[in-house]
């Protein structure tokens, strides 16, 4: 992922509490799954990395969220690091996999700070746990959530900031540090907040739609991160399109607090169909709606 845009209403009796659109990109050469159900970790619906094994943004049947981002800094990036991915994918699978450790007597039980009864961890303790080995990758932003508590995380290993509860609001993340104002994530994040004041439930192919933006920011606008010019001006657009790397979907998700029950919506439009034969400009879709009980277990 290299651009989320996004609105948090935690405090929301109904209605939405979470709204989502973001860009995923990627060199063309790297294979990857769409998102669906995972067969190895039961609960988990997200793409796939199919060189890593991880995935850059999923959820969970018990109401679990993450994504992350590359943190762009070229001169710091070392081949040996960790994949990033699987940092998304193991907050994912971590509900079954702490429900068997619960089943079988549990590791650590009770002891273990941030959960309850060992069973289910905080997005913040997640994070903080995270951090304790962040220097081992190369650099990232994740955010983490849990939609039955109406909590939301983010932490990134090349910040001075400790993972840290988001507060409302609309936010953005690219490939710096939290609501960074490059010009591509200042639009994106603005068309958002207009989009919702118009209407708060806008059909999430209208949110993909507001995504699909090529548009290069002027050159007197561009971040300087430690590449050529010419890269800058071509990654500065939203929808991101080069020989070899690009955007390769997006995703749109929405979160609805009703009652006690929390209703999940996701779609995602991609250049890639599971063939991994790119098709540009991406139009195989797919969408996926579930709900989950308003318990803390």
């Amino acid at each position: 992922m290299c651009l989320i845009v996004f609105d948090w209403r935690p405090d929301a009796v109904d209605g939405p509490i979470f709204t989502l659109a973001a860009n995923r990109d990627e060199f063309f050469r790297r294979t990857a799954e769409p998102i669906a159900w995972w067969s190895d970790a039961a609960g988990v619906l997200a793409g796939r990395d199919l060189l890593g094994g991880g995935t850059w943004l999923g959820m969970s049947r018990d109401g679990r969220f993450a994504a992350l981002t590359n943190y762009r800094a070229p001169y710091e990036m070392r081949a040996d690091a960790p994949t990033r991915g699987t940092l998304v994918s193991d907050w994912l699978a971590s509900a079954s996999a702490a429900a068997n450790r619960s089943e079988n007597g549990g590791e650590n039980g009770s002891e273990n700070s941030g959960t309850d009864g060992g069973s289910h961890e905080t997005p913040l303790a997640y994070l903080r746990r995270v951090a304790k080995t962040g220097d081992m990758y190369n650099g990232f932003n994740l955010l983490v959530g849990d939609w039955t508590r109406r909590e939301l995380a983010w932490y990134c290993n090349r910040s001075n900031v400790a993972p840290a509860l988001l507060t409302p609001g609309t936010h953005g993340i690219s490939n710096a540090v939290l609501d960074t104002p490059w010009p591509k994530l200042v639009r994106k994040r603005a068309d958002l907040s207009a989009l919702l004041t118009r209407n708060p439930m806008p059909p999430l192919e209208r949110l993909i739609d507001l995504m699909r933006d090529p548009r290069v920011a002027p050159d007197d606008e561009l971040p300087a991160t430690g590449i050529s010019l010419e890269r800058e001006r071509a990654l500065s657009a939203a929808f991101i399109e080069t020989p070899e790397y690009g955007t390769r979907g997006t995703t749109a998700l929405r979160v609805i607090a009703n009652a006690e029950m929390v209703s999940v919506a996701v779609a995602e439009r991609s250049d890639d169909n599971g063939s991994h034969r790119i098709a540009r400009p991406g139009d195989f879709e797919r969408s996926f709606a579930f709900n989950v009980e308003r318990q803390i277990a």
